[in-house]
């Protein structure tokens, strides 16, 4: 008897056009848990990866400096929430504990990009007439890594190019 496959029937987000940040989540699993959590209230995420470094090549033959390309950049990764009182008591529970944390990002079409790392949070400057906001800056042990399996296949496959 073949198997019912309830993917099939999964809502396909087509990026073929082009691809909103709506729906993008940020989940973590904490040192020593299994299970990866969401991050609340996310409202921001900040561009993922880094250039890489550039080896100076030039020798005293050459009229221009000539580079090859490095290993890439590590970084910081800074998320910006909505303060709502829970999500920062979760995550500050962890905040500086200098421990290897195990992030996910996982955008709407099915991509994903995992990274490991330690992180702070603190809260942002307020002014009148503004929500509370608060910081969450991963320093980036290794990754990003990205992952496009999990990406649902567009209709027509390129956008008609």
């Amino acid at each position: 008897m073949e198997k019912f496959n309830l993917q099939n029937f999964a809502d396909t987000v087509d990026a073929s056009e082009g691809l909103a940040g709506t729906g993008t989540k940020v989940e973590v699993k904490f040192n020593g848990t299994a299970e990866f959590v969401e991050v609340a209230d996310v409202r921001t995420i900040p561009q993922m990866g880094a250039d890489t470094q550039k080896i100076d090549v030039t020798t005293l033959a050459d009229d221009r400096t000539k580079q090859i390309e490095g290993i890439q950049g590590a970084q910081n990764l800074q998320f910006q929430l909505v303060y709502k009182g829970k999500n920062f008591k979760d995550l500050q529970a962890h905040s500086g504990d200098r421990k290897q944390h195990d992030f996910k990002v996982t955008y709407p079409d099915g991509l994903t990009c995992t990274f490991k790392g330690s992180y702070v949070v603190y809260v942002n400057q307020l002014s009148t007439n503004a929500a509370v906001q608060f910081n969450m800056n991963v320093t980036v042990s290794d990754g990003p890594n990205f992952d496009t399996t999990g990406v649902t296949a567009t209709p027509g496959g390129d956008g008609g190019h």
